[in-house]
């Protein structure tokens, strides 16, 4: 058993789970944070990747959830300017589907209540002469362009572990949580052969929150519902940096997103999934669907052959009574439980969004200041930038370019890639290199092992997934062979981690 008590044990390591580690960890506690897998392995990296307020929730009348998220989406990016960005999005009118006045009220309701500084206003264009008009099938032309913002939501997680991890938390992935219990002064966690000791437990597990519960024979009152959203990926199909914001007669709305360069990204669904957490996927009838909706709008028809890949992830929202999956609040709610003495106590997170991770970190780990001394401090993740971000919000440009500069040998594709992915941190194993040759073996589309060697010494990552799917994007570019060799290469160094 490991003899030390850390004072918070946070289990998932999901964008919540990793967010509350790094806020209690800067506020001086010792924080331990556990994922069954890897970082970001479920829903967290099967997001549509956008920092937005949530426009569609407005009908819901959810506009504090509008307002907090929108509040925290200038915020986020001036703290991860490489990996979060701005993007404008084109929400062209359809007769017979929501009025324009209409439209026209939400946007001037999301432009307002939230407080957008930087971000450009909603304007109204006509498609007929707008680029974004060029790729959609005739008929349509008004139209409102408005902004929010895209985001890499599996690094996102990532970085906010590393940045835990460089304030003194332990992370432990690919560590399971089998058994909880309260054992004199502190919380028992078993975990296989091995278990650890915790003042405080963070139950951020996610779609299987309950679950865990259930592990430390505890209840909630609070019911889940698990809504599956799934998304494909299509070779582009519009050359302009716009992404849509489209409607579907049943009243529903997918978002089409520029992707990798070379794709667009369709999504999302939202089905009520019911079947094993380890089994979630897009279905053939979710794939059918996001094509059909595409062809409303697009000149170019798609078909499920065309698809290059398709990801799903389960959302667990808390079940509000709504009818329609679509319609179940995103809003987050806790469960704070102690034992008889009023310690030790279990803090279990239901629900959320990728938008509004860091408020809800902050608001966790202010209820579990009372219980824990060394948490000292107020809010700081608000401006205190993640791993490679501490450059001006604006600046990523002039971080690819210094890249380019300094790394000649790197193609253009390259160094955006790396500058995006890592900001300030790609200097870290680049280091003084002045030829391919310096970064190892090149595994193919820019990957490396001076990278590869980074990502399992610094990143957690343990398999080729972890590294094309995860910590970069590649997997859409990597072929079986390719991977096969990345994948022998990372066995035959996971033991030369530090």
């Amino acid at each position: 058993m490991n003899q030390h008590i850390h004072d918070i044990a946070v289990i998932g390591g999901g964008i919540n789970g990793s967010g509350i580690a790094r806020d209690a960890a800067g506020r001086g506690a010792s924080v331990l944070l556990i994922e069954q897998g890897d970082l970001a392995g479920g829903t967290s990296s099967a997001s549509t990747k956008l920092i937005h307020g949530g426009l569609r929730y407005l009908e819901h009348y959810e506009f504090a959830l509008v307002r907090e998220a929108l509040g925290e989406r200038e915020r986020l990016w001036s703290i991860a300017p490489h990996i979060i960005r701005p993007m404008r999005f084109v929400l062209p009118h359809v007769k017979g589907l929501r009025p324009r006045w209409l439209l026209r009220l939400g946007l001037f309701l999301y432009d307002h209540i939230g407080g957008r500084r930087d971000l450009p206003a909603t304007e109204s264009i006509d498609l007929r002469r707008h680029p974004a008009g060029k790729p959609l099938k005739p008929g349509f032309a008004p139209a409102f362009v408005y902004s929010d913002g895209w985001v890499d939501d599996a690094r996102l997680v990532v970085l906010n572990a590393r940045d835990a991890a460089d304030r003194g938390a332990t992370v432990r992935t690919r560590t399971g949580v089998s058994r909880l219990e309260r054992q004199g002064d502190h919380w028992l966690i078993t975990c296989g052969d091995e278990s650890f000791r915790a003042r405080a437990v963070v139950n951020a597990a996610g779609p299987a929150v309950l679950d865990l519960l259930e592990r430390a024979h505890e209840t909630s009152r609070r019911k889940m519902r698990l809504v599956r959203g799934s998304h494909i990926v299509v070779p582009r199909m519009f050359d302009h940096p716009y992404a849509y914001f489209f409607q579907i007669a049943d009243g529903r709305i997918f978002f089409a997103i520029p992707y990798e360069h070379d794709f667009t990204l369709i999504g999302t669904t939202d089905r009520d999934h019911h079947g094993p957490l380890s089994e979630v996927r897009a279905s053939e009838e979710e794939i059918a669907y996001l094509c059909e909706a595409a062809n409303v709008y697009f000149e170019r028809q798609i078909a499920p052959a065309d698809v290059v890949w398709s990801y799903s992830g389960v959302r667990p929202l808390v079940d509000d009574g709504s009818g329609k999956p679509e319609a179940a609040t995103r809003g987050y709610s806790f469960d704070l439980d102690a034992d008889a003495d009023g310690k030790l106590p279990l803090l279990s997170v239901f629900g959320g969004k990728i938008t509004t991770y860091r408020h809800l970190a902050k608001d966790a780990v202010e209820r579990l200041a009372p219980y824990i001394a060394a948490l000292q401090g107020g809010d700081w993740t608000a401006t205190a930038p993640l791993p490679g971000g501490a450059f001006p919000k604006d600046g990523v440009a002039d971080v690819i370019a210094g890249l380019q500069r300094d790394y000649p040998f790197l193609d253009a594709r390259t160094c955006e890639r790396i500058g995006r992915a890592y900001g300030l941190l790609a200097r870290e194993w680049l280091g003084s290199a002045a030829d391919p040759a310096a970064l190892g073996t090149a595994f193919g589309h820019g990957l490396t092992g001076a990278e590869v060697d980074y990502l399992m010494a610094r990143e957690w990552a343990v398999t080729a997934q972890d590294v094309l799917w995860r910590r970069t994007k590649l997997g859409l570019r990597f072929d079986a062979a390719q991977t096969a060799v990345l994948e022998g290469y990372m066995q035959d160094h996971r033991g030369e981690r530090p």
